[in-house]
């Protein structure tokens, strides 16, 4: 039983950290005042009560972009080009206005655990008794936007299949690894 129980939490391992706050992608035009405030809400509220977030920022008026943004369009099944567009995890937005900001909210904590939770509703109510003072204090939750650099991504691609290799031969190395065990175990 002792193997069995080590087996397991090597593949635990293999998983930890998988839930956490969704991610968000924001396909913005420059020009969009829209795009401004949805970006403003996330850049000086979200990435502070949410420590795991990451945010990317899709120009959409930059050609390269383009391709990725039809792609999301089509996913998200929207038949405008309206901006912005925010695709937080799995969750589809077009446009933005402050109502929606519990809505996105609720998005980005779909996969959180209770803790995390709790850490947010924490941050947000530290930041609104002084906002000032809480991004001054966490800084670098600033780092937490990135701007999508379509060339970059490209060549990504092939070092993210390396990845993908590499977590799949350690889960069938792990697999082994446990059924070697298991049936060592058996002839005992």
């Amino acid at each position: 039983m002792k193997k069995t129980s080590v087996i397991s939490a090597m593949m635990g391992l293999a998983f930890i950290g998988s839930a956490s706050a969704a991610d968000i992608t924001v396909y913005y035009s420059p020009t969009c005042p829209h795009c401004h405030h949805a970006r403003d809400f996330i850049s000086s509220a979200l990435v502070y009560e949410y420590p795991t977030i990451k945010v990317t920022e899709v120009n959409v008026m930059d050609e390269k972009n383009l391709p990725m943004f039809q792609e999301t369009l089509t996913k998200c099944e929207y038949e405008s080009g309206g901006v912005p567009v925010l695709v937080v995890g799995e969750k589809c937005f077009q446009g933005y206005a402050d109502f929606m900001q519990d809505d996105l909210r609720t998005a980005v904590e779909a996969d959180m655990s209770d803790a995390e939770k709790k850490t947010a509703a924490e941050n947000k109510a530290e930041m609104e008794k002084d906002a000032e003072g809480f991004k001054a204090a966490n800084a670098e939750r600033a780092n937490a936007i990135s701007e999508y650099d379509a060339a970059a991504a490209q060549s990504n691609k092939t070092e993210g299949n390396s990845t993908i290799w590499f977590w799949g031969l350690l889960v069938a190395l792990v697999a082994g690894l446990g059924f070697v065990l298991l049936k060592k175990g058996k002839r005992n």
